[in-house]
């Protein structure tokens, strides 16, 4: 009895699944899909909801070239197939054959977009297949003409000798067939820093914010300081409540592939107000959550970043594992976040520090200063690295194209950590000012008398071992600020 195997075939992605069949005097037995023996295998765990069977009276049905908006899992429950399959999706192997004869021992994984056809080569042939999306009525897909002679399938018995429904006799050759394309890319939260960082990596992805917009603090400057959201270039942003169902269940998600989450409310101090703390609950617990469960039941693999502030700051570095033991509302809420994201089957979170880019932050806000002639006190007692934005991006697209393990990764610019005060003096420095210009005072000291406030971790600085293992290497953050300011 052969053993269970999985074999990659010409076409990226269609596997060839052998399938061992027990057998005795009774007949046989087979495990037909056996997730976790399979999946170990390389097969991918592409989650089945709907399973159908075709029964074929006689030798010669040929049925035709259909691609399907779908994965499929096919075998042979009686009798024997001649099995062909052309990849109909965009790119260089559009067009590409692989054929196969088989039994009850032979299945095969057919991923979206690769077109599945057979011919029953024994009267009674019985054909299996599993699928990961329900059939509706009304549904349109590419299909190609089983006699293309672009593809120039080796069909056993001739098609003149078969039976075919007229539905597949008229089918389009290949040149006609427009190919199909992969599913899309979603930006949630992309007027944000983030989001426009997102939205230059992922040129051609579709683009949503909130209704309203995020606050964003910048730590360790003399005064707080909010982000105004600008304009995206290109394409502009529709508008999505993540927290009203109705909207929610309106949108499309079946056609997406990758949902990066940019979307959270980081005024800091703002959630420890009434309103601040629902609003923070809202945009950071539930809308994250909300998002993990439609990655689930949509099979989009989500991205979703998070903070050190999940972490109370008293251990150095932060790792990946460290128990999270959140300080304020900000802080609770993005560790729900969390929480509930790592419930996606398909899911990165990108655990992150002090982050940089186009907009008012920490470091715009210290070259204004400088070049206003100012000298400010800055605290010295909170160390970690700066994390610009389009690191962030670069590492998002690692991590989703080299397919790492889905799970946390830290995620922040390399090189020596450093406090608030000394990037201040590095950005004063490179702005001609004198760095003994920017003055340390510790946190208590610099927030002292003021009140309302969340309490800040001191200690920021992230552990990229896991994710240097991936064969990310980040960019020393002083290279990257010097190249952001000027």
């Amino acid at each position: 009895m052969a053993e269970l195997s999985v074999e990659p075939t010409d076409i990226p992605g269609l596997l060839v699944v052998r399938l061992p069949l027990h057998e005795d005097s009774r007949g046989w037995f087979k495990e037909n899909w056996q997730r976790a023996k399979m999946t170990a295998l390389g097969l991918p765990d592409f989650g089945p909801v709907q399973h159908s069977v075709a029964y074929n009276a006689r030798r010669g049905v040929t049925r035709g070239v259909h691609t399907e908006p779908w994965d499929k899992f096919i075998s042979v429950a009686q009798g024997r197939i001649f099995g062909a399959w052309v990849d109909i999706r965009e790119g260089d192997s559009f067009g590409k054959v692989f054929t196969i004869e088989a039994d009850p021992t032979v299945a095969v994984f057919v991923p979206r977009g690769v077109g599945n056809s057979y011919q029953v080569l024994e009267d009674g042939t019985t054909y299996s297949y599993l699928v990961n999306d329900h059939w509706r009525a009304g549904l349109t897909y590419p299909a190609l003409n089983l006699a293309d002679p672009t593809v120039a399938i080796p069909w056993p018995i001739p098609l003149a000798e078969c039976e075919i429904s007229d539905k597949d006799l008229s089918t389009p050759m290949l040149a006609d067939v427009e190919p199909m394309k992969p599913k899309k890319t979603l930006i949630v939260g992309a007027l944000g820093q983030l989001g426009r960082a997102l939205t230059a990596a992922y040129p051609d992805a579709d683009l949503v914010d909130l209704p309203g917009h995020p606050l964003v603090e910048v730590r360790g400057a003399p005064a707080p300081s909010l982000e105004t959201p600008q304009p995206c270039a290109g394409a502009q942003p529709q508008p999505l409540d993540m927290t009203d169902p109705a909207q929610v269940a309106a949108w499309p998600w079946n056609d997406y592939g990758l949902v990066l989450n940019a979307a959270a409310y980081t005024a800091v101090d703002a959630a420890e107000t009434p309103d601040g703390r629902r609003t923070a609950w809202a945009a950071n617990a539930q809308a994250p959550a909300t998002l993990a469960r439609l990655a689930a039941e949509h099979r989009f693999t989500l991205v979703h970043y998070s903070t050190e502030y999940v972490f109370d700051g008293t251990q150095d570095p932060h790792t990946e594992d460290e128990p999270l033991s959140p300080l304020g509302v900000y802080a609770q809420t993005k560790a729900a976040g969390d929480i509930a994201v790592a419930g996606a089957p398909r899911h990165y979170v990108l655990r992150t520090s002090w982050v940089i880019g186009e907009g008012k932050n920490f470091v715009r806000t210290m070259q204004a200063l400088a070049e206003k002639g100012v000298s400010p006190s800055v605290v010295d007692d909170q160390v970690g690295r700066l994390t610009f934005t389009a690191e962030l991006a670069r590492a998002t697209a690692h991590l989703v194209d080299s397919q790492a393990a889905y799970g946390t990764y830290n995620v922040s610019n390399g090189g020596q950590p450093m406090s608030w005060c000394q990037v201040a003096q590095e950005v004063y420095a490179l702005s001609g000012r004198d760095r003994e210009d920017v003055s340390p005072v510790t946190t208590e000291a610099y927030y002292s008398g003021q009140e309302g406030l969340s309490p800040r971790p001191l200690r920021s600085v992230m552990d990229l071992t896991k994710i240097e293992a991936t064969g990310f290497e980040p960019e020393d953050a002083m290279t990257a600020l010097r190249r952001y300011l000027s």
